[in-house]
């Protein structure tokens, strides 16, 4: 992922030198279970835990006369140990042995990263929806005024979607932080199963049940789900501020630095550009998504064909994930939020919203439904509701937002069990 969409936490975890790293480690504690068995002396373990971590350089110098990774980073580590000790290295094992144990290890990782990330997001909702939970607005439905609601709930709606694909991410993370050391096609022939047990346990993962050389790819396709999920979500809220900020609407605006600039051309532009991006990400997250879909089929056992489409859609998704949601945090603690362009937008109505109050107290009295109804939408037709309806002779001046915030308390509830998540 390119340096612009990348946070320096999550973009370290998926370098080159600390995928090796992480190589290294899997071939050590592999090693360690060995020597626990017998079958590696213990001087030779000496020497292959104080081995360096080959450089990602010297790795890809000796890529370019081997055309393969795990064979080169393979040869370069054991160049830092005697020769007698290197021949126990990657004993019993086949590539993906290394390559996936060390995957899931990472993923486990970034999965961590990620829900931190959102979880911040999730606390930050929920505090400026506990702030504006009394501060008046118009609900809109279909992009038109509907009833009154307050920001608070608009907010509070989006706290539980993070929480929700929080919860989601938790049960995809569960799915990644996996290994396997058992063979060629995953029948543990030349290699005892304890050592994978010690491997996966000293990483903190699970093992694949029925392993056929690779971790299964649902898995993969299971998290790029969930990510592509609280990608959405996020662009949920970004869709929001971008239509709450529109220059004829101006209820909300995005925080701005000193630095900002809008418009090369335009000097007075305050654009939700934050917003935007959010969203523009969301939609990478969603092909990711897609494309991890395509690795679940592979041939027999397994093929290549997954290794350079992963390479690619498992850090880049993370890694987008990780800032957008550290980006929508940010965004929505330093929102600016005008109350009294809110209470005009309602105003602006001449009490048309307050429609569905009326039809009501008509219907209580005892009113026809299809004669109040039609009532109703006639004088919201015309120039002046309230005072059509007064002609009519139905009482207007108990008519305010309020009436429709009675039993907002219900809702308030649920949101400080939530808020009581991050306590």
């Amino acid at each position: 992922m390119i340096s612009r969409y990348s946070l320096p936490e999550m973009a370290e975890l998926w370098s080159d030198q600390t995928r090796y790293a992480t190589w290294a480690r899997v071939e050590v504690l592999a090693c360690e279970a060995q020597a626990l068995l017998g079958r590696v002396p213990e001087s030779a373990l000496a020497d292959i835990r104080n081995a360096p971590v080959p450089s990602a350089e010297r790795v890809a110098e000796l890529e370019r006369e081997r055309d393969h990774e795990v064979l080169s980073f393979l040869a370069a580590f054991c160049e830092g140990m005697p020769a007698d000790s290197a021949r126990w290295v990657h004993l019993g094992m086949t590539s993906y042995d290394l390559v996936d144990t060390a995957l899931g290890h990472t993923l486990a990782r970034a999965c961590d990263l990620l829900i931190g990330a959102a979880r911040r997001l999730r606390a930050v909702l929920v505090d400026r929806a506990v702030e504006h939970w009394e501060t008046v607005c118009i609900g809109r439905t279909h992009g038109m005024h509907a009833e009154p609601t307050t920001f608070g709930h608009k907010l509070a709606g989006f706290a539980f979607a993070i929480d929700r694909s929080i919860r989601r991410l938790e049960a995809a993370r569960e799915q990644v932080a996996v290994g396997t050391i058992s063979g060629s096609v995953g029948t543990y022939a030349l290699i005892d199963p304890f050592v994978e047990q010690h491997v996966c346990g000293a990483l903190g993962l699970g093992v694949e049940p029925v392993p056929s050389q690779i971790v299964a790819r649902d898995r993969h396709a299971q998290l790029l789900q969930a990510v592509a999920t609280l990608g959405a979500c996020i662009e949920q809220i970004a869709t929001e501020v971008r239509l709450l900020s529109r220059s004829e609407v101006r209820e909300v605006e995005e925080p701005r630095t000193v630095a900002y600039q809008g418009s090369s051309a335009m000097p007075h532009k305050r654009n939700p550009t934050t917003s935007e991006r959010l969203s523009g990400l969301a939609r990478l997250l969603r092909g990711y998504a897609d494309t991890a879909l395509e690795d679940v089929a592979l041939w027999h056992e397994r093929d290549l064909s997954h290794s350079s489409v992963e390479r690619v859609v498992l850090p880049d998704a993370l890694t987008i994930a990780h800032y957008q949601a550290t980006a929508a945090a940010d965004l929505v603690a330093g929102l600016q939020v005008f109350p009294g362009r809110m209470r005009a937008a309602i105003s602006q109505s001449e009490g048309r919203v307050y429609s569905s109050a009326v039809l009501a107290d008509l219907l209580e009295s005892g009113g026809d439904r299809e004669r109040a109804y039609r009532m109703i939408q006639d004088a919201a037709n015309g120039e002046d509701f309230l005072t059509l309806l007064k002609t009519e002779g139905i009482e207007t001046d108990h008519l305010r937002p309020e009436r429709f915030l009675a039993r907002h308390d219900v809702v308030y509830k649920r949101l400080e069990a939530l808020r009581d998540l991050d306590d």
